[in-house]
């Protein structure tokens, strides 16, 4: 397929992530305040949407609390700024599993794993405008990790999102993942046209690799859409091979700590740094405004 630049291009800033990143750099957020802080300055720096975890603000491991939720999303809807606001529905489905010699039983105070619906309830009582879907199982770097999404679960979390009228973001790692995505629009439990993550570079996903990265483009519908991203120092170079692809960018401190080496980044430096990438590629960076009339969202109201 020949390549068709994106001319209009939105920015998505990964906040905070649930990575084990909380220790390795004073700019990850912890608190609601300072998760939506940061959100907020990177929607000021140039994102259209941002995409929220939480965190417990006194270790800052990742959590699903959802009071947790609830205060970012107030904050940050709350704010002068307008932004999408997306929350992740990636969580309680975290399996750790004991020695190769002994797998049983799990590793039971780092596994995570719930109910469809509880993995949403959050999303059910926040109603952002877009929340996650990641849509396959993977092997992700930690030795004995799985995260595990099942058709049958990912049939009812996205039935649920469906009904609620919030967009998923449907998170692809690796190729089969795009395969069950087209399946759940077929089969109506998500509409077309849906919107894609393309993850890159995670391991044991996709590697980043260019000719990995445009099977994956290839294979997505051509009315759908879509963004990309890889991770550490990958991070800014993807931002410039998702636009001449034909996509949108992700940028942030969930995929990347590092502005320059040696220097650590806030996630507002982040987003300056793609908007500058996406500009001087000859495209434009567009706002919440028209993330919303291009994906068919709609905006939710802050506390009366």
């Amino acid at each position: 397929m020949p390549l068709s630049m994106n001319r209009e291009v939105f920015i998505t800033c990964a906040v905070t992530g649930s990575g084990a990143t909380q220790d390795r750099s004073p700019h990850v957020p912890r608190s609601p305040k300072a998760i939506a802080d940061s959100a907020i300055e990177a929607a000021r720096a140039g994102a259209a949407v941002v995409h929220c975890h939480v965190r417990d603000p006194e270790t800052g491991k990742p959590s699903r609390r959802l009071e947790l939720y609830r205060e970012v999303t107030e904050r940050i809807r709350d704010a002068s700024v307008d932004v999408v606001l997306n929350l992740t529905a990636g969580m309680g489905g975290d399996i750790v599993f004991g020695s190769p010699e002994a797998p049983f039983p799990l590793n039971a105070a780092a596994s995570d794993m719930v109910g469809a619906t509880e993995r949403v309830e959050h999303v059910r009582q926040c109603l952002p405008e877009i929340c996650t879907l990641d849509c396959g199982t993977m092997n992700f770097a930690e030795a004995d990790y799985v995260m595990t999404n099942t058709p049958g679960t990912l049939r009812a979390m996205g039935r649920m999102m469906t009904e609620m009228g919030v967009k998923p973001e449907i998170e692809a790692f690796d190729t089969g993942h795009l395969w069950l995505a087209k399946e759940l629009v077929r089969e109506g439990i998500l509409d077309a046209p849906a919107l894609v993550q393309l993850c890159m570079g995670v391991p044991w996903g996709a590697p980043d690799d260019l000719n990995t990265f445009m099977a994956m483009v290839n294979a997505i519908p051509h009315d759908w859409t879509f963004s990309a991203f890889s991770i550490g120092r990958n991070q800014m170079a993807y931002a410039a091979a998702a636009v001449l692809a034909g996509g949108n960018v992700r940028v942030g401190l969930e995929d990347n700590l590092w502005l320059d080496k040696g220097v650590l980044a806030t996630n507002a430096q982040l987003v300056d740094r793609a908007v500058g990438i996406v500009e001087r590629m000859g495209a434009r960076v567009i706002g919440p405004e028209e993330v919303r009339a291009k994906l068919g969202l709609t905006k939710r109201a802050p506390r009366s």
